[in-house]
């Protein structure tokens, strides 16, 4: 074959390498009081239940998302229904679960800003949370039929069986400022 002239590149090339964040770690706690677990590894399927409150079943979540003592938090199922909640977030939704299993969300919590409808909602952080998304979401919500009233909520994947978790953030309340009589 002569007069054809081969091109001679290298059959590999080096690409750059993309920067991949390290791989969360999946703990677990108490779904009703935010008891961690032991740290033996994770709960046999018989003994999920909390050792500390004897109420909460033991639920796994990432790390940056687990809730503590502090934390008032839900959990909700794919299609929007509250599946359970804190006793923290009893008292600070004043509901308790019992009554709160099985009813909307949007019952008890409200998106506190406009926000356009699809996955960038409150609604759609949820679905995608409780179909496994694997990054948390943060969002601002207001509980139901208040006014002036915003909190943070972390959104992410918990299971089993897996759902969205809901987490208010506790802030610290601001200090009040002294007002001078003039």
């Amino acid at each position: 074959m002569k007069g054809l002239t081969h091109n001679r590149r290298p059959a590999l090339r080096l690409v750059q390498g993309a920067q991949y964040e390290a791989p969360a770690e999946w703990v677990w706690f108490c779904g009703h009081c935010a008891a961690p677990a032991p740290k033996s590894g994770p709960p046999a399927p018989v003994a999920r239940v909390c050792n500390s409150c004897g109420l909460g079943l033991m639920l796994e979540a990432r790390s940056d998302l687990v809730p503590g003592d502090r934390d008032a938090f839900l959990m909700v199922d794919d299609s929007l229904m509250i599946q359970g909640l804190s006793r923290r977030a009893e008292e600070l939704l004043a509901v308790t679960e019992e009554v709160a299993i099985n009813r909307p969300v949007a019952e008890l919590l409200v998106a506190a800003d406009a926000e356009a409808s699809g996955p960038h909602s409150f609604a759609g952080a949820i679905v995608e949370a409780a179909g496994g998304s694997q990054a948390p979401v943060s969002k601002f919500v207001r509980p139901w039929n208040t006014f002036g009233v915003r909190m943070r909520a972390r959104i992410g994947a918990c299971g089993p069986p897996r759902a969205a978790l809901i987490v208010l953030e506790d802030s610290p309340r601001r200090p009040l400022r002294a007002v001078e009589d003039r």
